[in-house]
């Protein structure tokens, strides 16, 4: 039994230099991983808790630890832009991905939003993913699997367009990222339970717009919500605190609304809207 907190073989392992530079290897017995300046033997590492120093033979040294599934999402391969850590984590938290819920994916790209999903879920949720380009699958089954060490029992991929898809469940979640996630929302008015959140990740805000009107249309969803997140970092050396110059801006908006009840209409916001909102008024 694995003891949590000490490398073991076959634990994928970060490895830091003192100037912040990442490197990855999985601990195998035996095995020596070679740097510009000497080398590490695994067999060294194993066995040693997590946040250990260990040093090539000739002397660089670095910092050890399980890499975190942002590390992990942030050097893996890739076929599509992934969804950025900052993003995964208000997805989870907007759409209220809880233990055991079941989640419907559409949009897989490299896997990278699939594994904060299934993550959430836990072993006794479900997420059921569809992806129309074969090559982007084959990549996220490979992270997915390579990062669990295996394919997940409550994870299911299917190939194809997400509209062709046949399902005999209900899902308490669906979750978008696509080109055009409001061609979507029927089928997923559909699938959703009642109370149910749909959420959508986009790039531009014509796709935002386009969403939102679909779900205001579509009459089966409340007033839609939308978001973006921007994350700025912070230097901090002694009393010289300021923000980083460089920072991740603007990487995708989110737009999430709730299934409403059967036959239930949907109470209309009221609301002024804005001067020009909806093209020039004739005179």
């Amino acid at each position: 039994m694995k003891k949590l907190g000490y490398f073991t073989a076959g634990d994928r392992v970060q490895l830091t230099d003192p100037k912040g530079k990442m490197y990855s290897l999985t601990l195998t017995p035996g095995k020596e991983w070679h740097t510009h300046k000497g080398w590490i033997s695994h067999d060294e590492i194993i066995g040693l808790p997590e946040g250990s120093v260990v040093s090539t033979n000739a002397g660089l040294r670095f910092t050890a630890f399980i890499p975190l599934l942002t590390d992990y999402v942030l050097s893996m391969p890739r076929g599509a832009t992934i969804v950025y850590p900052k993003d995964a984590a208000m997805i989870i938290g907007f759409a209220d991905i809880y233990p055991g819920a079941r989640v419907l994916e559409a949009g897989v790209g490299s896997g990278a939003l699939t594994l904060s999903l299934l993550r959430a879920v836990g072993a006794q949720g479900l997420v059921h993913s569809v992806e129309r380009r074969e090559e982007f699958a084959q990549i996220a089954s490979a992270n997915v699997n390579n990062y669990f060490g295996h394919k997940p029992d409550n994870w299911t991929l299917e190939i194809g367009s997400l509209q062709d898809q046949k399902f005999s469940n209900e899902f308490d979640r669906v979750v978008l990222d696509m080109l055009a996630p409001w061609e979507c929302v029927d089928i997923a008015a559909q699938v959703l339970r009642p109370g149910g959140v749909f959420l959508a990740y986009v790039a531009t805000t014509t796709q935002l717009s386009d969403t939102a009107e679909a779900l205001k249309a579509d009459g089966r969803f409340t007033e839609p919500e939308s978001s973006e997140t921007i994350v700025r970092g912070w230097h901090h050396e002694g009393l010289a605190v300021r923000p980083q110059q460089r920072m991740i801006g603007h990487t995708g908006f989110l737009i999430q609304s709730r299934r409403m009840a059967p036959g239930v209409e949907v109470l209309a916001r009221r609301r002024r809207p804005s001067k020009g909102a909806y093209g020039v008024a004739e005179e």
